[in-house]
C-alpha cells in the first residue's frame, strides 16, 4: 500500500472536496482518498495507481493538479 500526495488548485468548498474524492475514488487500485481543503493537499492511497489517472480524475472533477 502506498500513498501519493498531490496539490490541487481551485477547490474552495466542501462540495469541491467531495467532487475530487468521488472522481479519484473511482480509479482502479485506489483504496482511500484524503483531501485537505485549506492546503489543497490530495493523498491517494492504493497500489499501482498511475499519476495520469489521478490527473484525469481531478480534471474531470473540474480542478487541476499543480505541476
Amino acid at each position: 500500500m502506498s500513498v501519493k500526495t498531490y496539490t490541487v488548485h481551485g477547490m474552495t468548498c466542501g462540495h469541491c472536496v467531495s467532487s475530487v474524492k468521488e472522481e479519484v475514488g473511482e480509479i482502479a487500485g485506489v483504496t482511500g482518498v484524503e483531501v485537505d481543503l485549506a492546503t489543497g493537499r490530495l493523498d491517494v492511497i492504493g497500489d499501482g495507481v498511475p499519476d495520469e489517472a489521478v490527473r484525469l480524475a481531478v480534471k474531470e472533477a473540474g480542478y487541476e493538479i499543480a505541476a
